[in-house]
């Protein structure tokens, strides 16, 4: 079985070290490239093996996260980023989210959170810890948001939006309340529509937000 290639984008030399050392230990896993900035990052890609995911942080000299996954979406659109970020970064992951990183990750994430956010990203998926998930609630309690969206959800729909934000898959939801996993499919889509959201990580965002949920 072919191994999923990870990419590992940091600045720190001894964090990409120890996270290189625990991933190459994960069955399946594979850290085909690392880099220090953007720059090298954007030149990694180019050079190859491209990866299956990548785990980029935020912060870094030369060039950040931000631009990276910005140059780097613009040139191979189906790239999955997953963003390692630290507490008191809140204020960039809306704009990561809009770039079209699928996940989120704590750097003091346990090594099990970041195994599920790279298998869950390249299935397909979004993921968010949800240590940061309650982070992002907390932020924006004190801060008046627009209740966009709120009317325009059904009770069901609302009800089906806090399980994608507690990170269930359609197939979990479905078993959850009882219904068929096509039902829950014909909601997401009604929810994705109604939101004006792109994807699941977009979603999540929104309904933070904008208060559609409570974490």
């Amino acid at each position: 079985m072919e191994k999923t290639k990870i990419a590992l984008v940091d600045d720190h030399l001894l964090f990409r070290t120890g996270l290189r050392t625990l991933l190459s230990a994960q069955p399946g896993f594979e850290v085909c490239g690392e880099a220090g900035d953007g720059a090298a990052f954007l030149a990694l890609l180019a050079a190859g093996p491209f990866p299956d995911v990548v785990l980029l942080d935020i912060d870094m000299p030369h060039m950040n996260g931000i631009e990276a996954a910005s140059r780097a979406l613009d040139a191979y659109p189906d790239l999955r980023i997953v963003t390692l970020s630290m507490f008191g970064e809140e204020d960039y992951y809306f704009r990561m989210v809009s770039l079209g990183v699928k996940g989120f990750l704590l750097k003091n994430s346990d090594i099990r959170d970041v195994v599920a956010a790279i298998e869950t990203v390249r299935d397909g998926g979004s993921y968010f810890s949800q240590e940061l998930l309650r982070t992002l609630v907390s932020s924006l309690k004190s801060t008046p948001q627009p209740g966009e969206g709120e009317e325009t959800l059904s009770e069901r729909e609302r009800e089906i939006l806090l399980l994608i934000c507690k990170g269930l898959s359609n197939n979990e939801i479905a078993d959850q309340l009882f219904i068929s996993k096509r039902t829950v499919d014909k909601h997401r889509a009604n929810i994705l529509a109604k939101t004006g959201s792109k994807n699941t990580a977009n979603l999540v965002v929104y309904a933070i937000k904008h208060r559609l949920v409570e974490i």
